[in-house]
Formats: C-alpha cells, structure tokens, sequence
C-alpha cells in the first residue's frame, strides 16, 4: 500500500450556495490533505463554513442550491491492498456515490433528532445500515452487531434499548446511537460533525478513546468539526481554522495551538474558559454571611414505571432523590453531573415546572411546593428559566418584541405597550443586542443572538432567581466566552441569583461561586468551586475533572 497518497485530498474546493439573487461563497477556495490513521480537526465559528466542507466531501448538498464553481476532492477509494482507486467525489454518479456513503465514507451529524427516523427503533435504523452495505448478513448477525455497536458507544442495557425510539432517548443517548451507525461499517473515512456536543465529558472521553481505538486498528482517516479545543488537543493530528469560508492557518496540532500565527485563531483561543480572566471576582467573606435565598429539603421527584395489561405500578424513575441544597443570594452555583443525573429535573422541580413527589422548596421563605398554578403565578416573576435549546423554545412566528413584552402584560408590568416595549428594548441592550432587533423574529438570529434573546425573556420580569440550563453548551468557544462574561455583568449589576446547570466543567471554574456535583438523582459533593475544582473528595468528582479536555501538552 502506498502511504503518500492522502486519503482524502482537498484541492482549491470552492461551495456556493444560492438564496434568491444572492450567492453565498460558504467555501471559498480552500485545501488540505487527510492521510490514513490521521485526525484533521477543522475548527472555527459558526457560519465560517466547517460543515458545508464536510457536505460536500460527501456531496450531500443539496443539488438545486449548491454548486462548485472551482476545485477537486479526492478519495482513496483502495478496494484491495494490491489496487488504489483514486475517485473524485464532486463528478461521481449518484450510483457511485452510494457505494462510498456509509461503507467508505461515514458521518455522524451534529444534531441526532433530525438524523434519526422517528418512526423506527434505534436497532431497526443501524441494522438497515448494516444490512444495506452487507446485503449477506443475515438478520440475526445483524442484529448482534448492532447490540455490540450500541455497547461499544456506551449505551446501558443495550439489549433491551434495541427496541427504543428516539424519542426515548436522551440528547446524548442519540448522539451515541448516531455514532453506533456510523461507526458499524467500520469505514475508511469517518466525518464528525460536533459529535461530542451535547455529550457529558466522561461519555466524551469515552468516545473519543473508541474512535482512536478504531481509527488505530481500522486506519480510519478522520476529518472532525469542533469548537473545543481542548477536544482538537486529544484527539488532532492537524488543525485548519476556518474564518468566513477560507481556511486562514494549518498546521500540526501543537504547533497551532501553543503558537498561533493568525490573529482570529489567537481570538478563539483566548476565550478557552481555561484562559478567561474572571471578570468580577467573588468575596468568599462576604458569600459566607449573605442570607439563603432558596432552601430545599428532602426533594423527591419519581416518576412511575408502569406495566401490564393495567398499566400497574412496578417501581419508579428516581430521578431527583432526597436532595438538599441552600442558594445565597446573589451567588452563582454550578450544577454539574452526568446526563440522567437529574439536574434538568431538580432545576425544573425548584420552579415547579415538574410536581415534586416529596420535599420542600422555598424563595425568600415562601413555600412553593403543594401551591396550585393560581397561587404560583404571583411568585412567577421571582424565578426564570433560560433553556438549553433557545431555537425550540422561541415561538417561531412572533417577533421579539411579543416574546418579551408578552410576559409582562401577563404580570401588569408597565404602564401601557409602549412602556413595555421601552423595557424590552433596554433588556436587549443589557445583553448587548441591538434594540432594532424587537422587530426581527427568530429564525433571523444566530445561535448565540437567540441565546442572548433567551436570557433577556428571562430577565423582563426582573426576577430574583434564574436557572441557567445547559445555555452555553452548543455555542462557539468565543460566543460561550462572552456569553459567560454576561452572566456575570448581570448577575453583578442586578444582584442576581443563578442556578447554572452543565455538563461542561471547563466553564463551572470561571463563572460560578459554589459547586454542587450530582449522580442518579443525589448530590454527592458540594462546596466552594476552587476546592471542587482542586481539591475533589468523591471519586465521582474526581472522575469528572479527569475526564475534561485540557489544552495543556
């Protein structure tokens, strides 16, 4: 086998795209080798076209929209040691193309839901993969295949999850059955499209060791999309920055990451939470002696596993367990644990979005479990959520100015509409967006803007309280850096208290006060964030910070 010829070769690649009258240069004029048992992380912001590059190495573009004024892709399609086929992706037949996806060439994208069917099972959708490019692989082989695939990703009781929908999953149990098809035709060239995204840092670690171990034994080429770069310091060979659809600086991993030479990767590097200068720092005299603003006790919420022809009780979810825990004002606590932990639930269960099963909650004294939604609703304005997926929880059809004003008409906040929108306008202000973009809807926005709208509905209301649920986990490095600093400019100028739940440990350091660590449904460490960070007592916590991506070599 002859090693000079890369697997992949990226020639002057050009991919336009249309909208109406405009065209829109997403990649313009890039190039770059991949060569076999090698990891190329591209990285960059969103928009600078990192994806777009990955579609069209497998042309999945669509045709009506896209096209290639200039530039080659290259693909060492080896059908045998003895003989190498070198095929051009962008002038196959559809035919063609075909017996490269999923065999030679596979992809796992970044958002699970939308790849995944679902009106089939998890196991029904890898075994059709299988089956599709081992079309002799009887079902029963087929189906242990996929058993053992969803158990390489991690997957617990994957025998009995074969039979699981989508819908049944968690985010990053999805992801993981993404990885699991992608993975179980063990292909020449995998492409990750953010795959470890939405993934708690220990599943992160783990799949990422699966994919070294298969890219080891297999001499599996990998081109992977990221915005982590403690992930691009695990895992890359070579490192290519992308800005605005050309690729402005390559190198080897090291190279680029200790000593960058052009200023937008020295930008995206600079705002790694690692690197952050906390921007306010807290008095841990003065955190000790404010008063509780929230005291929970013995919180329970179980959920009910029913079986049988009646549908009978058998046992139950216990996914928030007996949970004590005391908020000061005005800090920040960081929630941290495994997905399926229970933080999600225990942030909803203190709001009251979930009915707990058994436990106490009270803001400022009030007690909140056992009211009916009558008498919440005056409490309301005390306690916000910002959730995780801000696209979702945005209602696409009306403009900003309903979403923020809306919520405080309900609650006789100003004195007439155009008070309200003079509130809205200077919310969006203090999270440094435009007041013009009251009259702009959501699907105008990108990522982080819809995050920062998501934050700023939160905050018309002028609460005490705010749980923070996963906000900054699918955003840009540079985009979660400044969102991070915002929080903590607000938190500062309105004496806010936050509840910021996260998988991501890398940004608990930087931004919040005290840290509470969570395992199937139990705190098992709480303190001071510095001691958590530096000093962890539990082997779970220890377990954690272990398993966090640094950039140090």
């Amino acid at each position: 086998m002859n090693t000079d010829i890369p697997l992949l070769n990226i020639k002057n690649l050009s991919t336009y795209l249309s909208t109406g009258n405009k065209i829109i240069k997403a990649v313009d004029g890039i190039s770059f080798s991949l060569n076999k048992g090698e990891t190329f992380c591209l990285v960059g912001e969103s928009g600078s076209g990192k994806s777009i590059c990955a579609l069209s190495v497998i042309q999945l573009l669509p045709a009506g929209i896209s096209s290639h004024p200039q530039g080659e892709i290259y693909f060492n399609c080896q059908k045998n040691k003895a003989d190498q086929q070198i095929v051009n992706t962008l002038t196959l037949a559809d035919n063609e193309l075909r017996q490269i996806r999923g065999a030679r060439i596979a992809m796992i994208f970044q958002e699970p839901m939308t790849s995944l069917n679902p009106v089939f099972s998890i196991g029904e959708q890898i075994m059709e993969a299988l089956q599709l490019h081992h079309p002799k692989l009887s079902d029963y082989d087929a189906k242990q295949q996929t058993i053992d695939a969803l158990e390489e990703v991690q997957i617990a009781n994957a025998k009995r999850r074969f039979n699981d929908y989508p819908h049944q999953l968690s985010g990053g149990q999805r992801q993981r059955v993404m990885i699991a098809m992608a993975l179980s035709c063990k292909p020449d060239l995998l492409i990750a499209d953010e795959p470890t995204t939405a993934l708690d840092v220990t599943v992160q670690a783990e799949i990422l060791r699966l994919m070294k171990d298969l890219q080891q034994r297999n001499g599996m080429g990998i081109l992977f999309i990221t915005h982590d770069f403690g992930v691009v310091a695990q895992i890359a060979h070579k490192v290519g920055v992308m800005k605005q659809g050309k690729l402005v600086e390559t190198g080897e991993c090291k190279t680029v990451l200790t000593n960058p030479q052009h200023a937008y990767s020295k930008k995206l590097l600079a705002a790694v939470p690692d690197r952050l200068e906390k921007l306010i720092k807290t008095d841990l005299n003065a955190l000790g002696q404010q008063e509780h603003l929230l005291e929970i006790k013995k919180l329970k919420v179980w959920f009910p596993i029913r079986k049988g022809l009646f549908r009978h009780v058998v046992d139950h979810v216990r996914a928030v367990d007996g949970v004590d825990l005391k908020i000061k004002k005005g800090t920040i606590l960081a929630l941290v644990g495994e997905s399926g932990c229970g933080k999600t639930t225990l942030g909803r269960a203190i709001l009251q979005l979930e009915t707990p099963t058994a436990g106490s909650v009270k803001i400022k004294g009030q007690e909140l479990v056992g009211l009916s939604q009558k008498e919440l609703r005056p409490l309301r304005p005390q306690m916000q959520i910002a959730f995780q997926d801000p696209q979702s929880s945005l209602n696409p059809r009306l403009q900003i100015m309903t979403t923020l004003t809306e919520p405080m008409s309900v609650h006789g906040i100003g004195e007439n509409q155009t008070d309200r929108i003079e509130r809205a306008a200077k919310i969006l202000e203090q999270v440094q967006l435009d007041r013009d973009y009251l009259w702009r809807y959501p699907h105008e926005f990108s990522g982080g803007q819809r995050q920062r709208i998501g934050l700023a509905r939160a905050l018309v209301l002028n609460p005490d309280f705010i749980v923070c649920d996963e906000i900054t986990s699918a955003l840009d490095v540079s985009v979660q850096a400044e969102i991070l600093q915002l929080l903590l400019t607000i938190r500062q100028q309105k004496d806010l208290t936050l509840l910021f739940i996260t998988h991501n440990i890398a940004v608990v350091d930087y931004l919040s006060d005290e840290t509470v660590v969570m395992k199937a449904g139990k705190i098992v460490e709480q303190g001071l964030t510095a001691q958590i960070c530096n000093n962890p007592q539990q082997p779970y916590t220890q377990r954690l910070l272990e398993a966090v991506p640094r950039l140090a070599f």
